[in-house]
């Protein structure tokens, strides 16, 4: 049996888990001399890549000092905890990554909740120590303090701590003694780590992942609980409700380096790929035919938010899009249920759409552009929170949220943030900038990235959790500013525009075609201002000097997916296809909406 380590890398958005696996690959030998080195290797869908995090997670392994290391590569966002909490069940151990200067950060405080509650035995990696100004020492006793306020056990406390930039390919115990490579961290893993515990008895395994290959159907992916799995064996799958189903392993992968290798058997300890067996959920277990015993399921925490996801029936729907029927986008939305664990879909009284629930705005808008990359065209409405009665008192979920900023823009995001109904739980001052922490109703998050970015001048770093779920705080006020919509359809003339502009800024540039209500700007005061962009200048045959001054026109603004569904109204819509997005009103003739609000 070769000696096998499980270890999870957890950290918050940024702190280096993705660079540091790369080093991790290249060390193992895992590239031949002479191959392009790695590049954010596991971040490998686009979207990953542009955005610079990590959304789903991902299992390689490497093999070194005939050790195998199974590394699997976590999310930090708190919107994709549905993705941590599952994986964190095939680790043994945990390597947390800090960055020297920030220090442990909510996300992280969300991931190292979940690893020492299930008792995971962690590395500390304090990454990026070739940063100026980095505070390595301070932050390994924030680090210290933060596992103290977790409870975690004198064991889980007791961790070694190391010192590096993955960067630069660097680990170290002293931070400023820099070494030539990251093989001191792999040592740790093996002596630190324990090694998965082997259990005797029939098979068992816990499905918590998922992989799709279109050729052989869906794939569960777990770590071997108990007993040994072999190719042909006849095993039971116990679902999440009792039921029990009979099932065939038609073959086993383990993983190796950065693809699978087919096996014959998998013992107690190791992660692998089972295929063959049909109508699995993530959570449930497999286990041997003549003895089944089910392991718990996993709790997946609830969804905080939800969205009104319709087909787009605007007039310029199916001119960009290849798929725009109810048909494909339910298919599209079922399809993604299988592997999206904290997603749930409800039908609404109408066939063409659907409430679509989430853990944050972040997890959806992630979802709708990996959708209008495949080609579909559809439209979504104003993110909701969802609100529970809990013993007959209305409740919605209050979140956690973090802010550090400099000194001086302190007191203008304290305002803003307790006009949305937030208490402020702590402030302190260090080195010139303030760290705060509020507790504030979900609702009032929604839009606030945005103004605390203006009012800092886009030096304030903002991060926020779910905390629970308290009493209704009463209303919040959002946007006060009115919608710019336009009366027609046709093409925006740049002097239609030029004539509009002390009325608000627009988001449309000349030359663009728009709708009749379409929303192509902001108004300046309150009250939605109708307006007539599609005006040309009349041309006439008489010569008058100074008739022709030149068209100034302010940029147009431009949204970003999440920024858009942040910005809209509750009688909006996002319309959402491969190429355009842009902001309707729900209902596009004015006369309707005016009878609506009488």
């Amino acid at each position: 049996m070769q000696n096998i380590r499980n270890i999870a890398i957890i950290a918050h958005v940024d702190h280096g888990k993705t660079t540091l696996v790369d080093k991790m690959l290249l060390a193992g030998k895992l590239f031949r001399e002479g191959q392009a080195e790695p590049d954010q290797f596991l971040d490998s869908n686009d979207l990953e890549r542009e955005r610079g995090i990590t959304i789903l997670a991902k299992n390689v392994s490497i093999n070194y000092k005939d050790y195998k290391i199974n590394i699997i590569d976590t999310p930090g966002h708190a919107d994709f905890g549905g993705e941590v909490e599952r994986v964190l069940n095939m680790a043994d151990g945990c390597l947390l990554l800090v960055d020297a200067f920030e220090g442990p950060m909510p996300q992280t405080r969300f991931v190292l909740q979940k690893a020492i509650q299930i008792g995971l035995k962690p590395i500390v990696v304090i990454n990026k120590v070739d940063k100026p100004n980095c505070r390595p020492s301070e932050v390994q006793e924030m680090v210290f303090d933060l596992m103290f306020s977790l409870d975690a056990t004198e064991e889980q406390l007791d961790f070694p701590t190391i010192y590096g930039s993955a960067k630069q390919g660097w680990m170290s115990r002293d931070w400023q003694k820099p070494t030539e490579d990251i093989f001191m961290l792999l040592d740790d893993i093996i002596e630190y780590i324990p090694e998965p515990e082997t259990l005797e008895g029939p098979a068992q395994l816990l499905v918590t992942s998922l992989d799709y290959s279109k050729y052989v159907g869906r794939i569960a992916v777990g770590r071997v609980h108990r007993g040994t799995l072999r190719e042909g064996q006849d095993v039971m799958l116990c679902k999440r409700d009792g039921v029990q189903v009979r099932s065939k392993v038609k073959e086993i992968d383990v993983f190796e380096g950065l693809g699978r290798k087919k096996v014959d058997a998998v013992s107690s300890g190791d992660i692998c790929a089972i295929i063959g067996i049909e109508g699995f959920e993530i959570g449930e277990t497999i286990t041997d035919f003549a003895t089944p015993e089910a392991l718990p399921t996993i709790a997946i925490d609830e969804p905080t938010m939800s969205m009104l996801f319709t087909i787009n029936n605007s007039p310029f729907f199916g001119k960009d899009g290849k798929y725009v029927t109810s048909r494909h986008i339910f298919e599209r939305l079922e399809k993604e249920l299988d592997k999206n664990l904290a997603l749930r879909v409800e039908p609404t009284d109408s066939a063409d759409s659907w409430n679509v629930f989430g853990r944050g705005v972040l997890h959806l808008s992630v979802l709708i552009e990996t959708m209008r990359r495949e080609g579909y065209e559809l439209q979504v409405g104003q993110p909701q929170v969802i609100i529970k009665e809990i013993d007959g008192v209305k409740c919605e979920p209050i979140e956690s949220l973090t802010i550090n900023l400099p000194d001086e823009c302190a007191s203008r995001i304290i305002d803003v943030v307790t006009k949305r109904k937030g208490e402020m739980t702590m402030m302190e001052s260090k080195n010139e900038r303030t760290f705060l922490e509020f507790n504030i109703p979900s609702r009032g998050i929604i839009g606030i990235n945005n103004l605390v970015l203006t009012l800092s001048a886009g030096e304030a770093i903002m991060a926020h959790r779910f905390l629970e779920f308290q009493p209704w705080k009463g209303d919040i006020e959002r946007r006060q500013n009115g919608s710019i919509i336009a009366m027609e359809t046709g093409n925006a003339f740049a002097y239609a525009l030029n004539n509009l502009q002390s009325r608000g800024s627009f988001f449309i540039a000349p030359g663009e075609e728009v709708y009749a209500g379409q929303v192509v700007g902001e108004h300046s005061k309150e009250g939605d201002l109708v307006v007539n962009v599609t005006k040309s200048k009349k041309l006439t045959n008489m010569r008058a000097s100074g008739s022709d001054e030149k068209v100034a026109l302010a940029p147009p603004i431009i949204f970003s997916l999440e920024d858009a569904l942040e910005y809209i109204k509750v009688d909006e819509y996002v319309e959402i296809t491969p190429h355009f997005m842009r902001m309707r009103k729900i209902l596009l003739d004015e006369l309707e909406r005016k009878r609506q609000n009488r």
